[in-house]
């Protein structure tokens, strides 16, 4: 049997109508930036593995580099990459035939890489299949299309519209203002066509420029698959239209920030919903998640809030969660549980940022909500009415936010220690990056007045 013959349909229809030049071998590191080589398709396909240095994920997202590479020293061994044919799919902004297909890594003895970000996200999901589980997600993207900007420097300004004016804030599901940068929906959508990925929707959020994609639910490291291939189908798709498109948790001061919301459900064996008793009734299981969250969230707080500017978007009254609350269709909680029924019962996250990588963030909510139902935690009492007058619950900033999760060891159980290590040196490192940089406030404020 072909290769082709293994990989998905939308990616057996683009390659009908298009030669295959190149295959683009590619992995995610720990910002969640795509890695790896591009092949010639006449090498792709005498090949089933290549190899990269482990030293991908020790990489900072200036490219710097944590000193996390264990005893061995920093010797940048080879890891061994093999293909995952189910994520084959198409590049149709590039101008030659082009797949692209993400790998897995192994060390060169046929184990997993434990601190490969789709690796940490499978590990929780088979956490949850020995229990006879099966973990569902839906996530929602939030993202801004903005004006070019090429000086860092410069503040960032919404996108140009058709009209000849910046796109408008305070315009949420606004239609006029989707069709006001239609063009660049409208290659969304032929791109995620040509993909073989189904969107649920998309609308205005209140930003100037700001928009939400809807993924369909489904398996865990297929939905973290599609977010991690649609931020690179929603960036070519900008850039197309002389526009950049940036999935920074507060790119615009004064703008609401960019959530990755995901909505959570678990299956028993037989395909039911747990969090539906047999009349349609909230179960304990379905309670105790929503204590795992409220439990353990703050120790995975840097996980799904990764940068400095992360913290940014949490403000009171901003259209960001800013405590462990839970409410029934309150979009003030942090913890949401939407209307739906009983078999569609679902817990919704309202914590991440779009900045999060998309693996690390799902695994960081899926293990909090493990460790609640394994540990029979019950939540707080229901939060009725506006949550942003309960008390702040979200560490004020990224080294906080770390000092908790090399605290939290019940949690690196479960993600795997070796993750939990590499991860904390690496944002770490990271952060004394951020602390060289001297900013425009500083400036402003400090040069002649202190």
């Amino acid at each position: 049997m072909s290769w082709v013959d293994t990989i998905p349909e939308a990616a057996q229809t683009y390659l009908s109508a298009n030669r295959l030049d190149e295959v683009e071998c590619v992995i995610a590191d720990l910002p969640g930036i795509a890695r790896g080589k591009a092949v010639p398709a006449s090498k792709w396909e005498k090949q089933g593995h290549f190899y990269l240095p482990n030293s991908i994920f020790f990489q900072t997202i200036t490219g710097d580099w944590g000193e996390a590479a264990g005893p061995e020293g920093f010797v940048e061994p080879d890891m061994v990459l093999k293909p995952d044919m189910a994520t084959a799919t198409a590049a149709p902004w590039a101008a030659d035939g082009t797949l692209q297909v993400i790998h897995d890594a192994f060390d060169q003895k046929g184990a997993p890489i434990p601190f490969a970000p789709r690796n940490v996200l499978r590990r929780v999901v088979e956490l949850y299949q020995a229990e006879g589980w099966t973990p569902v997600v839906a996530p929602e993207m939030e993202f801004y299309l903005v004006a070019r900007n090429i000086d860092p420097a410069k503040p960032i300004e919404p996108m140009m519209g058709r009209t000849g004016r910046p796109a408008a804030g305070r315009q949420a599901y606004s239609m006029t203002a989707v069709d006001d940068y239609g063009p660049v929906i409208d290659d969304i959508y032929e791109f995620a066509e040509v993909q073989g990925f189904e969107i649920d929707g998309i609308t205005q959020e209140g930003g100037a420029g700001q928009l939400e994609i809807n993924l369909r639910h489904g398996n865990p490291v297929k939905l973290a698959d599609e977010v991690f291939y649609f931020k690179r189908l929603i960036r070519e798709a900008a850039l197309k239209h002389d526009c950049f498109a940036t999935f920074m948790a507060k790119p615009i001061e004064g703008e609401p920030g960019s959530a990755m919301h995901v909505h959570h459900s678990v299956l028993d064996a037989k395909g039911h919903n747990i969090f539906a008793g047999p009349q349609g009734g909230e179960t304990d299981a379905f309670f105790h998640f929503i204590g795992g969250l409220q439990e353990h969230m703050p120790s995975v707080i840097a996980m799904i809030a990764p940068y400095v500017n992360s913290y940014r978007r949490y403000v009171r009254h901003h259209a960001a969660p800013i405590n462990l609350e839970w409410g029934r269709d309150n979009r003030t909680t942090g913890i949401r549980i939407p209307i739906s029924d009983p078999a569609a019962r679902r817990v919704e996250n309202r914590l991440a940022g779009m900045d999060a990588n998309p693996y690390l963030t799902i695994a960081a909510s899926l293990a909090c909500g493990y460790l609640g139902m394994k540990n029979e935690v019950r939540p707080d009492k229901r939060w009725q009415g506006d949550a942003y007058e309960a008390e702040d619950e979200i560490p004020q900033g990224l080294f906080t936010a770390l000092d908790l999760f090399d605290e939290a060891k019940d949690l690196h159980d479960v993600l795997g220690p070796d993750f939990a290590r590499v991860y904390s040196i690496v944002k770490r490192a990271e952060y004394s990056e951020f602390l060289q940089v001297i900013s425009p406030w500083e400036r402003e404020h400090l040069l002649l007045n202190v």
